[in-house]
C-alpha cells in the first residue's frame, strides 16, 4: 500500500477530533494523570491523499524527552505505524531530544508487541493508574482487548540518537532500528 507521511496541517484540525473519537471513544486521551485533546498537539498523518487518512501520531517535546501520545493505523502490519514512529522520532531528535516513550495500557498486548519490536523497553508499570484516569475519563472501559480488566499503565521508552547521516531511532540493543 502506498502511503505519505506528513506533519499535521491546520486544516487536519478539523478532521483529528473524529478519529480520535473513533479510536479512542473521545476527542481526549488521558495517560498518566494528564489529559491530552490530539487534535491541538504536534503530529503525523499517514495518508494515501488529502481525503485517506490511514494513521494519525501526535507528541509533546518537554524538555530532552518526547512522549508520543497517541499512534492509530487503520491498517495493520502495512507499515503505517512503523513509519509515523519514525517521523516522530526523527523530530524528537531534531528538537534535541534523546529518548521517546510512550504510555499503553496492560490489556493493549498489540500495542506491548509493536513497541517492543521496535526497540522501546518497559521501564515502568503504574499498577492502578487506570483507575485514576477513569476519574478523567469515566468512558475508559472497564475490560479491553480479549476481555482483559484494564488497571495498570505500562510505560516504554526508545532511545534516540543522531549519526553523520542524520536522526537515528536506537533499539536498546544498540543497534538502529
Amino acid at each position: 500500500m502506498e502511503f505519505t507521511i506528513r506533519p499535521i496541517k491546520e486544516a487536519d484540525r478539523n478532521w483529528i477530533p473524529r478519529f480520535v473519537r473513533e479510536q479512542w471513544g473521545a476527542e481526549f486521551v488521558v495517560a498518566h494523570g494528564v489529559v491530552y485533546y490530539p487534535h491541538e498537539l504536534q503530529g503525523y498523518v499517514a495518508e494515501i491523499d488529502q481525503k485517506n487518512f490511514l494513521g494519525l501520531a501526535t507528541f509533546v517535546i518537554e524538555n530532552s524527552a518526547c512522549e508520543l501520545v497517541t499512534l492509530n493505523s487503520v491498517h495493520q502490519g502495512q507499515g503505517i505505524g512503523t513509519g509515523l514512529v519514525q517521523a516522530v522520532a526523527q523530530r524528537a531528535v531534531l528538537a534535541g531530544c534523546s529518548r521517546m516513550w510512550c504510555i499503553t495500557t496492560n490489556d493493549n498486548l498489540p500495542a506491548l508487541e509493536f513497541y517492543q519490536k521496535r526497540g522501546f523497553r518497559i521501564i515502568a508499570v503504574h499498577a492502578g493508574a487506570v483507575e485514576r484516569s477513569r476519574e478523567l475519563k469515566p468512558s475508559i472501559p472497564i475490560l479491553g482487548i480479549d476481555g482483559i480488566p484494564i488497571r495498570d499503565e505500562i510505560e516504554l521508552e526508545l532511545q534516540l540518537h543522531t549519526n553523520s547521516n542524520g536522526p537515528v531511532m536506537i533499539t536498546n540493543a544498540g543497534k538502529p532500528a
